[in-house]
């Protein structure tokens, strides 16, 4: 357990928590939201006593274990993988370290035996025995493999020290486990390891994730921070969004009764408890949600971008055709042998274990890279409209605001009209006179989906445009997309929003492709897949 008392944090006259009391109990995972900026991580820092509050205390009983997923990717570069790991639990690892000195001495001391004694009896007690084999099945679990088990730090990518230091934070189980966006960087299969991971977690856990998928599967309570407070409420982050959006119509229906609404509650709870699932959270959450009362229910002050995308062309019957298409760096094949037709339609979801091969494809695609084999050809009636990756190349230009830099991609240069679409992507009053080279990095991507909008394209392309967002944005990109009626190709790491978009999957892989008309889900649960893909993954 681990508590707050009268907690508040403020920079100059911005306040980010004023009088926190919070109280995150064992056996619950706790997804902690807010809007961009509100203070997530930095409240985070503090439950980890990183940072110190102007007001207040954090309280944890003694004797109990906090860990925390540490965000430097370089801090173990001169350390070997699974001892990296052990450090997790700081006093097993300092009783290992003593201990393996004391052996190494070649003056071995009665004294130095009698140290000895007391740190094996202790060494016990902290199960330090199996330390080696439940370090090396959660880096397995993480998708690190045995092989780069004693590997240094330093010759593992950005995206395995990720999960080193996620399987660090996991280690030793912990009685506080605190998670600043746990799955970056981490397939689909590790993604769902880590939830049936914390599915059977009995301690407390605190997250922070862009990951709605990650939140529903975990969470059995969000704690909102808004209006520099927190508020706990039942239920998965979907539950928490579709119940703030239910209190904000109500609130706006000034002529509906007070029993209608009511009754609007009930039923919407009780749909809400008629799914809940995992098993540990399924039916304490089912209570809690029957006991929700209309007043608990409140708005939030989040703000939604409008996002909706519509072609001012009807597409033909040739969209895009893909003949043997093959890409390398430095000199290995990331993807070859693609070859595919895409259809009136079909939303596709490029996905695969390199996250260089979608952005490769995207690139060919657009003539910005060549490919090693194969072409494509664009149907002649065809506009696509792209969104990279990488996109700061598109905000370099001086000094331009962002009136400015939209009207570049308008048909319509009237400064009211530019204004408006800006508004709708929350750049309103004088935040649409910010420079375009100052921007964050959620702010360019709110600007290139602006660009997008006003080409009209009649199929989209879209590389990981969740990147950068917040939950909100995602929310709002993910219903447009959603109810988008055309074709469309896009990438990204974010489960739900795959799962809820595409209706077609594409895997790339250096020994050829998979293309299956379904949704992410049924793919990623098909056995016959999991094998073909595995195969596929050792032949390169």
């Amino acid at each position: 357990m681990i508590s707050t008392s009268n907690v508040s944090l403020r920079y100059g006259k911005r306040v980010l928590f004023e009088d926190v009391t919070v109280k995150f109990l064992p056996g619950n995972c706790y997804g902690l939201i807010g809007a961009n900026g509100a203070g997530k991580s930095t409240f985070l820092k503090i439950l980890s006593g990183e940072l110190e509050p102007n007001t207040g205390a954090v309280e944890m009983p003694a004797g109990q274990r906090l860990a925390v997923l540490k965000q430097n990717q370089f801090a173990y570069d001169d350390q070997q993988v699974l001892p990296t790991v052990i450090q997790g639990h700081q006093r097993l690892y300092a009783v290992m370290s003593e201990k393996d000195a004391l052996y190494a001495k070649a003056d071995f001391s009665d004294a130095d035996g009698e140290r000895a004694a007391v740190l094996e009896g202790e060494f016990a007690d902290l199960e330090g025995w199996n330390a080696d084999y439940e370090a090396a099945e959660l880096l397995s679990g993480l998708g690190i493999t045995e092989d780069k088990h004693y590997s240094l730090m330093s010759d593992l990518g950005a995206s395995e020290k990720v999960r080193v230091l996620l399987a660090q934070a996991l280690f030793g189980n912990p009685d506080v486990l605190l998670l600043d966006e746990p799955t970056n960087n981490l397939d689909a299969e590790s993604v769902l390891w880590l939830e049936n991971f914390l599915d059977g977690f009995q301690n407390t856990v605190i997250v922070v994730s862009h990951d709605r998928h990650f939140l529903d599967a975990v969470c059995n309570y969000m704690a909102d921070l808004d209006f520099s407070k927190i508020t706990m409420y039942p239920g998965n982050y979907t539950f928490w969004y579709e119940s703030s959006q239910l209190a904000l119509r109500q609130r706006q229906d000034v002529n509906k009764k007070t029993e209608d609404k009511r009754k609007e509650l009930e039923e919407f709870v009780r749909r809400f408890s008629a799914n809940a699932s995992k098993s540990k959270q399924a039916t304490s959450r089912q209570k809690l949600l029957q006991k929700l009362t209309l007043e608990e229910i409140k708005p939030s002050s989040r703000r939604y971008p409008y996002i909706a995308f519509k072609s001012e062309r009807e597409p033909g019957n040739q969209l895009l055709s893909v003949e043997n298409v093959s890409a390398k760096v430095d000199g290995k094949h990331v993807f070859k042998n693609v070859s595919f037709s895409l259809d009136k339609g079909d939303k596709v979801a490029i996905v695969g274990r390199d996250d260089r091969a979608a952005s490769l494809l995207f690139d060919i695609l657009f003539g910005e890279a060549k490919a090693a084999t194969g072409e494509y050809k664009w149907g002649t009636t065809i506009t696509p409209s792209y969104f990279p990756k990488e996109n700061n190349g598109f905000f370099q230009s001086g000094e331009m605001n962002l009136v400015d830099w939209l009207r570049q991609y308008s048909v319509e240069k009237d400064e009211s009209f530019v204004r408006g679409w800006l508004g709708r992507m929350l750049f309103s009053g004088e935040e649409s006179q910010k420079k375009s080279n100052v921007l964050s990095g959620g702010e360019k991507v709110r600007c290139m989906l602006s660009k997008m909008m006003l080409e009209s394209g009649n199929v989209l392309v879209l590389d990981d445009p969740t990147n950068h967002l917040d939950l909100e944005s995602i929310q709002a990109l993910n219903n447009a997309l959603r109810d988008y009626p055309g074709a469309m190709l896009f990438a990204s790491h974010d489960l739900q929003f795959i799962d809820t978009v595409a209706n077609r999957i594409i895997e790339l892989t250096p020994d050829g492709i998979l293309d299956r008309r379904m949704n992410y889900e049924e793919y990623l649960a098909d056995d016959t897949l999991k094998t073909q893909r595995q195969k596929m993954y050792q032949l390169a």
